[in-house]
């Protein structure tokens, strides 16, 4: 597991880019399609990391726990070269009920991922909404989890979204996540 620096990076108040995706319901999505949530947490993720595949569980209780976050998971892995990580295997996820979110999204041209400065999966992004935009409140972790097997002790994700939700900043600092590097296309 390594972390690469990005070549792009959202600082904090940073409006989120655009994008439309196709979902695993059939329906695509943009950021508009959240308009009605206070916040949104983006995770790049994937099927096959076992980094990612250890946070399925807790993503789906923070898409139960909380109605005023949207936690719209994106997929921006290479299908060629990582089968696994094809949008029929996401669609399998979301019909057995292993993954929960309020939408799994593949980013097969991998721009998404480029634009949010995505390096691992996963790689969560929690945005606040003001003024009818929504802006980055953190970019870190989810726990503190080191391993896949490891139960964590500190809830780093679901802290800044109560700080979010309580309109307050969020008072972390930039906790890097820990995970699989994204698989880019050639």
């Amino acid at each position: 597991m390594v972390l690469l620096e990005s070549e792009e990076e959202l600082d904090v108040g940073d409006e989120a880019p655009d994008f439309s995706l196709p979902g695993t319901d059939g329906e695509t999505y943009t950021l508009d399609s959240f308009a009605d949530n206070d916040a949104l947490l983006v995770v790049f993720t994937c099927n096959h990391c076992p980094y990612a595949k250890a946070k399925f569980e807790m993503l789906n209780n923070l898409a139960a726990d909380y109605d005023d976050v949207a936690v719209v998971g994106i997929s921006p892995n290479d299908a060629a070269e990582y089968p696994e990580d094809s949008f029929e295997k996401m669609q399998e996820l979301v019909e057995n009920g292993t993954i929960q979110y309020d939408a799994y999204l593949y980013d097969e041209s991998q721009d998404v991922a480029r634009a949010y400065g995505a390096v691992c999966t996963p790689d969560p992004f929690l945005f606040r909404k003001e003024d009818g935009a929504f802006e980055l409140a953190w970019h870190g972790r989810l726990d503190d989890a080191l391993s896949p097997d490891d139960e964590p002790n500190q809830h780093d994700m679901r802290e800044a979204i109560e700080s979010v939700l309580a309109g307050e900043a969020v008072d972390k600092g930039f906790l890097p996540s820990r995970g699989c590097s994204i698989k880019w296309k050639n």
